[in-house]
């Protein structure tokens, strides 16, 4: 009778972890899955609109991780491979139910759109987790494009090559995204600022 021998690894050496994955070992896996399970829910949150569809790209990105780990590059840092498969997923997903339909679609975004500044003042006196909230307000497009150039650091070429668009189409997105959320940090500063007046 033949017995698989089970693949060593050790839970703080990354490395160990992913060539036990690639050998298949489910309890690497699982080591893999619970290590970067926050930081993979988060990037899934800046894309999604709610827990549901996250938890929905969450388990997709790791399918997709377990998949791929042959192909990933051991000199690259892991984080940056996995993200990049979480956004992929994340843009799938809202491709899939065509929630990125209006990315190509010119005639929406003629002309200008201005800039509303917003003060520091306002921005600094709202969490990181507000501003979260208020991204995932944002239509997916607009929050798509805001979070792949702004969080992610991608830049607008590189945005509009992942989604096929055209950059002018891309830039026009992130203008008008930056416009609505300037408007939604406003309204919440002053929902904030009468809270403490009353």
């Amino acid at each position: 009778m033949f017995f698989r021998r089970r693949s060593s690894f050790t839970d703080s050496d990354l490395l160990s972890v992913i060539e036990a994955c690639q050998a298949n070992d489910p309890q690497a896996q699982r080591t893999l899955f619970r290590q970067f399970y926050s930081y993979a829910k988060s990037v899934c949150m800046r894309y999604m609109a709610n827990a549901d569809e996250a938890d929905d790209v969450l388990n997709e990105s790791f399918l997709k991780v377990f998949q791929h780990l042959h192909s990933y590059d051991t000199t690259l840092p892991f984080k940056a491979w996995l993200r990049t498969i979480v956004v992929n997923t994340a843009i799938s997903y809202h491709r899939k139910y065509h929630k990125l339909d209006t990315v190509t679609n010119q005639s929406s975004l003629t002309g200008t759109v201005p800039d509303v500044p917003v003060p520091d003042t306002v921005v600094d006196q709202i969490s990181a987790d507000d501003i979260l909230a208020l991204v995932q307000q944002l239509p997916p497009v607009q929050r798509t494009v805001f979070v792949m150039h702004v969080v992610d650091g991608y830049s607008l070429r590189e945005v509009a090559d992942t989604l096929n668009a055209n950059e002018a189409t891309i830039r026009s997105h992130f203008l008008r995204a930056r416009l609505r959320l300037q408007e939604l940090v406003s309204n919440a500063f002053s929902t904030k600022q009468h809270h403490h007046e009353n």
